[in-house]
Order: C-alpha cells, then sequence, then structure tokens
C-alpha cells in the first residue's frame, strides 16, 4: 500500500514537473519570438556625413505625386515638430542612428533632399531590366548620394509585382565626372516602382486588399493616393535598408543575396498589436479617416513601416 502510494505521489510530482518544465519552455519560445536575433554587423561602412538623395522620376508622375516623395524626404531630416505634430518622420528615421552607435566607427548621417530628375519621355522604354535600374540611378550625383529610382505605374521592372516592390544596391561609379577618388567607386541606389496599377495588393498593403493571406478592410491612404503612399512605405524600408547596409556587409541577418535588413526584418508591422492582416494600432485622422503613424514636411501625413532596434533586438513602431 505504501509503495503503491509512493507511486502515486511520485506520478504526481513527475506530472507537476513536466508541466512546470513544458510552461516554462512556452514561455521562453514567447520570449524568444518577441525578441529575434539581433541583425549581425559584417564589419562594412554604413552610409555617412552629408548624404544627398536624388530623385530620378521615370515616366510619367504629376507634380502632386511628386511632392509626395519630396516631402517625404524632405521630413527625414526635419527639426523635432511641436507636440501636437508627433509622431513624426524624422523620430522614426532615429531608430536607424542606433546601428551607428553600435558599430566601432561611431560615424553618422544626415540625408538632404537633392536634385530632382524626369524622365517622362520613357528615355529606355517600358520595360526594364535590373541594369537599366542601375543606368537611371547613375544619372544622379554619385558622389556621397542616394540616388533613388522611381518608375510610373506603367513601367514594367524585372520582378516587379512577382517578388519585390523595389530594391537597393550599389554600382560602380562614372571614370569620369564626380567620381574619381578610389573611396568614392560605388555609389549607394534605390528603385521603387508605383504600384497603382500593376500590383497595389502586393506593394501597397495596407492601402489595398491584399493578394493572398488574411483579408481585412484596407485603410484610407493618407495622400488618398493608393500607390504613392504605398511607394513611401516601401522606400522608407529601402532608405532604412540602404543607410545600414548600402554595400552588402553592413547589418543584415540571412544569406547576403536576399538579406533581412532594418525594415524587412519587420514586415507587415505598422503599431503596435499587429499581426498577419492587420497593421496594428495607428493614428485615424478625424477629418479624412486616413491611417497615418507619422507627421511630416508641409503637414503631411504618412505611414511608415517598423523597424528593427538593435537596442532592444525587437521591432520600433512609431504608435
Amino acid at each position: 500500500m505504501g509503495s503503491c502510494l509512493a507511486q502515486s505521489f511520485l506520478k504526481i510530482f513527475l506530472l507537476i514537473a513536466l508541466f512546470r518544465i513544458c510552461w516554462a519552455g512556452r514561455k521562453l519560445s514567447e520570449v524568444v519570438q518577441d525578441h529575434p536575433q539581433l541583425l549581425t554587423y559584417h564589419n562594412g561602412p554604413l552610409l555617412s556625413g552629408k548624404i544627398t538623395v536624388n530623385l530620378i522620376w521615370y515616366g510619367k508622375f504629376k507634380p502632386s505625386e511628386r511632392s509626395i516623395v519630396s516631402d517625404f524626404v524632405a521630413s527625414l531630416s526635419s527639426p523635432a515638430p511641436p507636440q501636437n505634430k508627433q509622431p513624426s518622420v524624422s523620430q522614426w528615421w532615429k531608430t536607424t542612428e542606433k546601428y551607428y552607435h553600435l558599430s566601432s566607427k561611431k560615424s553618422s548621417l544626415s540625408l538632404s533632399l537633392g536634385k530632382q530628375i524626369l524622365d517622362e519621355n520613357y528615355s529606355l522604354g517600358k520595360s526594364l531590366r535590373n541594369k537599366q535600374i542601375v543606368e537611371l540611378a547613375s544619372k544622379g550625383d554619385q558622389k556621397n548620394a542616394i540616388n533613388v529610382v522611381l518608375t510610373a505605374s506603367d513601367v514594367a521592372v524585372e520582378g516587379f509585382c512577382m517578388s519585390r516592390c523595389g530594391t537597393h544596391g550599389s554600382a560602380l561609379g562614372s571614370t569620369s565626372g564626380h567620381i574619381k577618388a578610389k573611396k568614392y567607386s560605388k555609389f549607394a541606389y534605390i528603385w521603387v516602382g508605383n504600384s497603382q496599377t500593376q500590383c497595389p495588393g502586393h506593394c501597397a498593403w495596407p492601402f489595398h486588399q491584399p493578394i493572398y493571406g488574411p483579408q481585412s478592410t484596407p485603410l484610407i491612404a493618407p495622400n488618398n493616393n493608393v500607390g504613392l503612399d504605398g511607394l513611401v512605405i516601401n522606400l522608407a524600408s529601402l532608405f532604412a535598408g540602404t543607410v545600414t547596409n548600402p554595400f552588402g556587409n553592413g547589418y543584415f541577418q540571412g544569406p547576403a543575396e536576399a538579406p533581412l535588413e532594418a525594415s524587412s526584418a519587420c514586415p507587415g508591422i505598422y503599431g503596435k498589436g499587429a499581426y498577419p492582416g492587420y497593421a496594428g494600432n495607428v493614428l485615424v485622422d478625424a477629418t479624412t479617416g486616413a491611417s497615418y503613424n507619422a507627421h511630416g514636411h508641409n503637414g503631411r501625413k504618412y505611414l511608415l513601416p517598423a523597424l528593427y532596434d538593435p537596442s532592444t533586438s525587437s521591432c520600433s513602431t512609431l504608435s
């Protein structure tokens, strides 16, 4: 009898111990999910100093559309706005500064809007390959610059809407003109397409019904332009990736050919409580009903993606 009782107590003890181990394991897995692995620094240079952002507009864009993007670029380095205009684009951008604090060089970065180049006559046609994107990017000044190629809604680009909404990279500078010194042998560039007519469900979510996954009511775009507001989201993500991993040996995780970077490590997150199909708790304009999470230049409002915060090993949002 005593042996049976002892065996029963032992079984109960083992069950309790097993429960505690399982519970602890579940809690540990939750912590790991909340704090994904820190992006690895691969000892390469980050963009630093005073960097000019040049915009190359390929195809037809209305002046009102161009101003949505140029105001966003100007907002990145705008002074801190008054309390009633926060959170702000510049506040969002400050998360990228934490990457500079972690690197051994302890450098800093300042972005400013540079030249805007218009190519409204589709000089390279309406179907572009990667090498032609680089050719267009080369039209901007290449010293201390990021050259941004923006393609209109009627321009097809290799991989657009199938595997990407935009990309960033680096290319060798021209041997004549601005780039002579060895340290300026490469320049950084970004390409983003206007997905308005080709794939808004892929590249302009949450302002359009998604192509796949959980379906929810689209948010109202803050600048009343699904294509351009979606373009800004992708541009913002690529800016963060460009400055923290400009030449493929900065901060990223995974394979260098398809890296997760400062923003792409936090997909689909725009506010706290986000989950697949839900952008998160964002701000809503009382007059227009538009959703946003950042105030910008000239009274603009934007919806910006979460950035991976290396100091907390988590995705950081403004709202």
